[in-house]
């Protein structure tokens, strides 16, 4: 399997990226395709083998427009990525560059499954026995019912895939369980949903409340991106100060402090189950290549958690089954 990289992206580029990518050949066993300046990447790379560098001269930036960076800057290291993807050089992109310039590129050079209207960003948070898809959580801040019936049908394919959920259950999120919560969007969806329920193609269980995101009621959450994404930037906020917060109880004084100690191994446990580190990234689901996400702050462990993501994307054969489900996720009136 061959990974390509986009070397230059991310706050910690190149070094901590080409880090964690070399790191990915070592022990996943993957060929890499670093692209970015040449000159600053391949220093970085001692030992060459499984390992090809693509020049490419420009670097798309946090102040450039996603809508429009990869057109603009057709060498950069992302926008030349993404086109090797398109020309089969590779079997997935990894980016840790800017989240709406990838999909924007993604979208138009990669392009979407065919009858897929939107790409989703589809974290997956700490919740539950697997984990709780969120989809989708900032690509589509405007959504349709029909966005919203199609996100639910990607997440429980990846969710079956990826996650281990046998028979992912299908939530909605709403400001409340009983059916007639919410706008006229989270009815119209309500109604989908429940249609490909009763046909037997996903399991939807219904609404589901922010508290109940975490409770492990459901394994695939279905929003629009807007409020996908406060929830998303709401939790992760709240883990960085339950985290500071507990450090200072265990900090306050002595006998805290042993406590601590007993408590060591457990709460590092507590700690790597909430780190996004461990995760690495998100996936673009609904473009018919796999494209991952890495976080703009990845350290070289962060990257390398997303080159593992993307390896286990492409095995997972996620493109495959939207593809052929693609009829089941359009209204019925086309």
């Amino acid at each position: 399997m061959k990974i390509i990289i986009d070397a230059m992206g991310g706050d910690n580029a190149p070094q901590e990226i080409v880090r964690g990518a070399l790191r990915a050949r070592d022990e996943l066993g993957v060929e890499l395709i670093l692209v970015g300046r040449k000159e600053d990447v391949e220093p970085l790379v001692e030992d060459p083998k499984g390992v090809e560098i693509v020049d490419a001269r420009e670097v798309i930036t946090m102040e450039d427009d996603p809508s429009t960076a990869t057109r603009r800057k057709k060498d950069s290291s992302m926008a030349v990525a993404l086109e090797l993807l398109k020309e089969g050089r590779g079997d997935a992109v990894v980016s840790a560059g800017s989240t709406g310039a990838l999909l924007t590129g993604a979208t138009l050079t990669v392009k979407r499954i065919r009858g897929i209207r939107r790409a989703a960003m589809a974290p997956v948070l700490p919740a539950g026995e697997h984990g709780v898809m969120l989809i989708d959580c900032g690509a589509n801040v405007e959504c349709t019912a029909e966005y919203l019936l199609q996100f639910a049908y990607m997440g429980s394919f990846y969710a079956k895939k990826l996650m281990g959920c046998d028979n992912p259950r299908v939530g909605l999120l709403n400001v409340g369980t009983e059916e007639t919560k919410g706008g006229e969007l989270q009815h119209q969806a309500y109604a989908l949903l429940k249609q490909a329920d009763e046909e037997g193609r996903i399991h939807f269980i219904g609404n589901v409340e922010g508290t109940g995101v975490f409770s492990g009621e459901a394994d695939v959450v279905v929003t629009d991106g807007f409020t996908g994404n406060v929830l998303l930037k709401g939790t992760e906020g709240v883990i960085k100060y339950m985290m500071k917060a507990l450090k200072g109880v265990f900090y306050a004084n002595t006998m805290n402090k042993l406590a601590a100690l007993v408590l060591k191994k457990d709460l590092a446990a507590m700690k790597k189950s909430m780190d996004v580190n461990e995760v690495g990234g998100t996936a673009l689901v609904g473009i018919s290549k796999p494209v991952i996400k890495a976080h703009g702050s990845s350290n070289a462990s962060s990257f390398f958690a997303a080159i593992r993501q993307a390896v286990a994307f492409v095995d997972s054969g996620i493109i495959r089954d939207i593809t052929e489900n693609i009829e089941y996720m359009k209204l019925r009136s086309e």
